[in-house]
Order: C-alpha cells, then structure tokens, then sequence
C-alpha cells in the first residue's frame, strides 16, 4: 500500500532527541526558543509563541487577540473540526461562509454579508497547503476593523504574492502534526508580527504566569516539549525540499490527469505557491466511493479531507448552527485526496497514475 502520508524521519532528528534527553532539559526550555526564533525568521515575522498542538495554538490566537463570550468569528465549514472549536472554546460563535468551489477556501465576495455588529475576526484556511485570497480577505477586515488569524496549519512554505503564509494576517497558526509538511510529532505555533499578541499568547500558554508564581490571568499548560522542538529544527531545514519534492509530485499527477476523463486536478492560483499538504481531486458525483474502492484494493492509499462540513457536524447541529453553504457540501460529496508527500519514489507516482487511469477507464 503506497500511503496517504508518511512522515520523513532519520537519524539526525534521533540524534537530536537523544541530545535533549541527555541534557535533562526535556519539557520547555532552549530548544523551544530556538525553534520559535528560526520559524519566525523563515515566516518572515518578528515573533513566533510556539504551542502544544495546531489546535492548542488556535485557541492561544483566538485568546490573544481579545475574542470572547458572544463575539462572532467568520470562517469556512470546510476543513478540520478545530477550525470552528477553537472559536468555541473562547465562548465566542462561528459563522460560517461558502468556499470557492475552486481553491476550496472561503470566498471573500461572501464575507462582507456575514458581518455583524458582533464579528471580531476573519479565519481563513489555506486548505491543502494553497493560500486563501489573502489581500480580498485583509481589505474586508481593514474595512470592518476585523483581525485576521490564519489556520496555516497545512501550509508551511507556502506562498501568497511572494509572502509566506503565516504572515499575511494578524496572526498565523501552524500544526506540526505528523501527516504535515514537517512535523515535531504533535506541536504548533503562531506567528505575528504584533508584540502585544504575541505577549498575551506566551502568558496564556504558561497558566497564566507573567512572572514564576505570578498568575495574571486564567491560562493554560500549552506549552512546547524541546523533545518536539528537535525534532522541528530538524524539520525545519528539510522543510523547502520536502516542499519542492511535493511539488514535483503535484506537477506530474497533474500532467497525466489531463488524460484521464471523470476527474478534476487541483485548481492552482496563478499568485500562489501552493504546497500540497494534500492533492485533491474531485470525482464526478456519485462515483467517489467506487473510485476510492477502486485505488484502496489497488494499493493507493486514500483520505475524504473533509467529508462534513463542519455546521452538520453532530456537535454542531446539536448547538443549533446552520449554514448556506452549498459549495462546501458539495466539495464534501466529490473531494478525494491521493498521496503527493515527499516519501513518494518515482515507482509510486508512476503506479498511482496507471492506477487513476484504470480506475477512470472502468468507472467513467
């Protein structure tokens, strides 16, 4: 089975590991520093607070910027469930706004009809490792004095007009998950460019503590290991050729998809570098199921990122959220991704496309 993801580890990020445990430094310490000065620096921002997981750094951001009980936040419904829990977990509720039926993140022409008197915050996704339309999204939010923390939690090295995602808000949340484009095993991290922010989060994440023993405010035990931290400074320096040998794989699946009737390759921004967290395809409708049958007993591995949106989500409809968002529910119908990661040899990217191409000529 070629697999949906895997992630790459060898014995430098072991031997860095080894080195933390040795120094008896093993919860948050140096190394954490280190990693939040180097991610920093290759985002392009002044600070980085880094963070238990992509979620936990979510929740940090919707802290740090001042959002609570009531205000609304306006995202998208199609992605992972922490997109809109972390807005739950302040008190604060989620609208939710339709996707562009093409990049699969949230269309900015539907923002401006969702904003209220309430809203604080626009989070956006850059979904599957492409950048949301960053400057539609910032000129909705100057206009309404909104902040804008992005969910780049699969879009590392990814690039908005020569910007890295990350840095083209008010802040930046990452997930180093080990399905990602580098990961510390679990982790996150938020990026910013404001001191005020960037301040409350390293507060929030440590109980509250502004000094030892000094709690200032109700936090939280968010913190980063310098086991992961390693690992992350390892990752760090592979991640542009882990990124570039993602795009190689993008490129090839996406010549040869040409040929193939019945599926829709990845649409790509022409002011975008997309990283390809995921490739994901669309399959006519009705036809996801036999298809995704089809590679598993061929030995592709397969994943529906995401299969319901977030609003039909058990929790949600219990809570009383409904949305209008039929691109999205459509998206969840036809989505399927297949593997691009780096750990692909030129076997595997070959054997995934004769099997799309079988698989297109018995199902379409």
């Amino acid at each position: 089975m070629i697999p949906i993801a895997k992630p790459l580890i060898d014995e430098k990020e072991i031997e860095e590991v080894v080195k933390v445990l040795k120094s008896g430094m093993i919860a948050q310490g140096p190394r954490v520093a280190e990693f939040e000065e180097k991610f920093a620096e290759y985002i392009g921002v002044d600070y980085a607070v880094a963070a238990s997981s992509g979620t936990t750094a979510l929740h940090l951001a919707m802290l740090a910027a001042g959002i609570g009980k009531d205000d609304e936040v306006i995202t998208t419904p199609f992605s992972f469930a922490a997109t809109g829990n972390c807005v739950l977990y302040v008190g604060a509720c989620p609208v939710f706004v339709d996707i562009d039926p093409q990049t699969y993140n949230l269309d900015p022409n539907k923002i401006e009809d969702a904003i209220t008197d309430k809203t604080r915050a626009i989070l956006p996704v850059h979904l599957y490792g492409q950048p949301a339309k960053m400057d539609e999204i910032n000129r909705v939010a100057r206009d309404n004095d909104l902040v804008v923390i992005e969910d780049a939690a699969q879009a590392h090295g990814a690039l908005y007009k020569r910007k890295k995602a990350g840095s083209l808000g008010s802040m930046g949340c990452f997930s180093f998950y080990p399905t990602k484009n580098m990961t510390t095993s679990e982790g996150g991290i938020i990026t910013t460019d404001n001191q005020e922010m960037a301040d409350n989060a390293r507060i929030l994440r440590a109980h509250g503590e502004k000094e030892r023993y000094s709690h200032v405010v109700l936090g939280y035990n968010f913190r980063m290991t310098d086991i992961a931290a390693a690992i992350g400074l390892v990752q760090l320096e592979k991640l542009d050729d882990f990124n570039e040998r993602r795009l190689e794989n993008a490129e090839y699946l996406t010549e040869h998809l040409k040929e193939i009737p019945g599926l829709e390759a990845p649409f790509v921004l022409e002011e975008v570098r997309h990283v390809f967290h995921q490739y994901t395809i669309r399959v006519g409708e009705g036809k996801r199921d036999d298809f995704m049958k089809f590679l598993t007993e061929s030995g592709i591995g397969t994943g529906i990122h995401y299969p319901i949106p977030i609003y039909q989500q058990k929790l949600y409809k219990d809570l009383n959220f409904s949305a209008n968002c039929p691109e999205a529910e459509k998206a969840a119908k036809e989505v399927l991704s297949i593997p691009v990661h780096p750990g692909l040899s030129v076997e595997d990217v070959e054997k995934i496309v004769s099997v799309l191409s079988e698989a297109g000529d018995e199902l379409f």
